[in-house]
């Protein structure tokens, strides 16, 4: 590591000026785009800090054959699919029995939501939204990825196609097969 005062290894004093400057720009868009796929505000921030950290360790290797930005979101959805394949990992061997029957198995079952409708219209939207943002969390990562990039943070073809780094008819096809599962999943609420 470095001296005592920085816990973090990275670029030099011109290049962390450098970086700082990128990151003003781009900060934003990172932390929007980690909590549009961690799902909520507290992984998203956790996601974000990550891809700092990473990106700021990382910026020595940045050689420029694409935009900053596009480097940035290209760790950050890495990120995310890391985490993702740790919590598959995680849920896994969380649900595996060895012959233990806990007190959690005895609990009664849970009461089914009201099938009213809500009675005032913020209700309705909020219902809406989280609706929506449970059938976006339900897609594969990769549909997710691109629903987000492209609809949510609307990024262009050309630049998923760089953060993802696979070839723009992908990213198209993979977005209009994503986009007809919401559309499915989300028949009944629209």
């Amino acid at each position: 590591m470095g001296n005592a005062g920085n816990f973090l290894e990275g670029p030099g004093s011109k290049e962390r000026e450098r970086f700082d400057a990128l990151m003003r720009r781009e900060g934003s868009r990172i932390y929007t785009l980690s909590v549009r796929l961690a799902g909520n505000a507290a992984d998203g921030q956790d996601l974000a800090a990550e891809t700092f950290v990473q990106a700021f360790r990382a910026f020595g290797s940045f050689r420029g054959e694409s935009a900053f930005g596009t480097w940035v979101y290209r760790i950050c959805v890495n990120r995310w699919k890391n985490r993702l394949r740790a919590q598959k990992r995680r849920f896994f061997w969380s649900h595996i029995s060895i012959g233990f029957r806990g007190e959690e198995d005895d609990a009664p079952p849970l009461d089914p939501p009201s099938p009213e409708p809500p009675l005032d219209r913020p209700l309705e939207d909020e219902e809406r939204r989280k609706a929506v943002a449970d059938a976006l969390e339900r897609l594969p990562p990769e549909d997710r990825t691109v629903v987000v990039l492209r609809d949510l943070d609307d990024r262009p073809y050309e630049e998923i196609s760089l953060s993802l780094r696979i070839p723009l008819g992908t990213v198209k096809s993979r977005l209009a097969r994503a986009r007809a599962k919401l559309q499915d999943m989300l028949k009944d609420v629209l």
